[in-house]
């Protein structure tokens, strides 16, 4: 009985063992690097701002971040597009106007709305979907004054946007550090001014850096604000860096949230290199693909 019980054994052992080797060989390790392939299937879109990167020539750039997977790449003009298309990319998010002259101010709004008008053409021209915008410096105008004028400036381009079948983004950035005086810089705000402009083609530019900076609680804030949010930003925190173990945002588990929610817009790096810029570039890449 004991010999028969060992043989028994020793055969369920040999049955798990050949199943455990295939499964390691069917199934990648949990610590491999994916490749492009396998990045393009992760659920977000990732992308990344050139402006960062501004030492590469954007045709070597877009050359490269194609064949790393990515889909696009941020904050260009019409002028780049046609480089853009030649790698098989999309201008992920459109410049227009001036970042501290912007819509809260009513001075700047002729030059603003007619500099968003141009780029919200191009973009629906080539069927593409995000302009940015922004409220631009207070210079003075307190909140619920600034709010009014964004309010009225956008609700003249947003019909415009709907037409063209572009959004309009207006982006969330620190006043603390980067930006004094910005007023769009809280997601209580600005989900406030989403709220008072009322059309789908028109949300914020959640950038995790800057509202790390003045908010905290990236998380919670994303699965509560989702709805209001039509595009993201990275970079480490402290210095806007890469996304590695000297800032303090743990990358994997944002993405992850962001993806939870159904987000199918553009998730775009913003960080300014520290050291090889590829590598940097490839490394936030990897741990956001989810």
């Amino acid at each position: 009985m004991i010999q028969r019980s060992l043989a028994t054994a020793a055969g369920a052992a040999a049955i798990v063992t050949s199943s455990s080797l295939s499964a390691e060989e069917s199934v990648p390790a949990m610590n491999k690097q994916p490749s492009a392939n396998d990045a393009k299937q992760g659920r977000l879109n990732q992308s990344v701002c050139q402006w960062c990167f501004g030492k590469i020539p954007l045709p070597e750039f877009a050359a490269k971040v194609s064949a790393m997977g990515m889909v696009g790449i941020d904050l260009l003009t019409p002028a780049e597009f046609g480089t853009l298309k030649e790698h098989g990319l999309v201008c992920t998010m459109v410049s227009s106007h001036p970042l501290p002259d912007g819509l809260c101010d009513p001075q700047f709004h002729d030059m603003a709305l007619e500099k968003l008008n141009t780029a919200i053409e191009a973009t629906g021209a080539e069927g593409w979907k995000n302009v940015i915008c922004f409220s631009g410096n207070a210079r003075g105008i307190d909140r619920k004054t600034g709010m009014k004028n964004c309010v009225d400036a956008l609700k003249k381009i947003v019909p415009v946007a709907e037409k063209a079948g572009v959004t309009l983004q207006m982006e969330l950035l620190n006043s603390k550090v980067d930006h004094p005086d910005y007023m769009c810089d809280n997601s209580e705000w600005g989900v406030e001014l989403v709220k008072q402009v009322g059309s789908d083609n028109f949300k914020l530019l959640y950038d995790i850096y800057h509202m790390q900076i003045m908010e905290g609680d990236i998380i919670r804030t994303i699965e509560k604000n989702h709805p209001y949010y039509g595009h993201y930003h990275t970079a480490g925190n402290p210095g806007r860096h890469e996304l590695d173990d000297t800032q303090e945002l743990c990358y994997p588990p944002i993405a992850r949230a962001i993806a939870d929610t159904g987000y199918q817009g553009y998730f775009a790096h913003e960080f300014l290199p520290t050291r090889d810029p590829m590598t940097g570039l490839q490394e936030a890449f990897d741990q956001c693909v989810v």
